[in-house]
């Protein structure tokens, strides 16, 4: 199944979208080419604007993402993943509550132990999901994604996790 037979499931839930760099770009509309609703926040906001021709909606703060369902992350380092989660504008200081956070980052660990304790003080589970390549990899529907977290948490976040590695979207 490609990722883009899987886009009538996919706009099931709204998708929060941290980090608009070179992988964070390319992830994100692989999903909103699966047929995902994608908002998305980047600090430098020029560089995520082109996602809004492939449907995608900007937001200016990672708290204007609280109120989507699942939310995704993939920024540049540790700090700034604490940043975007428990800053002052940071999706805790939204109104609403994702049913899951998702961050692909590939940060410290303790980075990662303390953003996945702020959100589970909220009752927002976390799948910390690091991946491998680069964007012509995720372009090729070839990105790697390896998941840890709570197994519920899990089955809601595969499909899209699947779609950020299969086919041509």
């Amino acid at each position: 199944m490609t990722a883009t037979s899987q886009g009538a499931g996919l706009s099931a839930h709204s998708i929060g979208w941290i980090g608009g760099g070179r992988m964070g770009f390319a992830m994100a509309k692989r999903l909103l080419g699966a047929g995902c609703k994608v908002a998305v926040y980047n600090r430098t906001k020029s560089k995520a604007e082109p996602l809004v021709q492939f449907g995608a909606t900007l937001v200016d703060t990672p708290a204007a993402l609280a109120g989507h369902d699942i939310v995704f992350a993939m920024v540049s380092e540790g700090g700034d993943l604490r940043e975007v989660v428990t800053g002052a504008q940071g999706l805790l200081s939204g109104k609403g509550k994702p049913q899951l956070f998702v961050d692909c980052s590939s940060v410290a660990e303790s980075d990662s132990l303390a953003v996945r304790e702020a959100l589970s003080k909220a009752g927002i589970p976390m799948l910390a999901a690091p991946v491998s390549g680069n964007a012509k990899v995720v372009k090729a529907g070839k990105l790697t994604v390896v998941a840890s977290g709570p197994h519920d948490a899990f089955q809601v976040a595969e499909p899209y996790l699947a779609a950020l590695g299969q086919g041509e979207a």
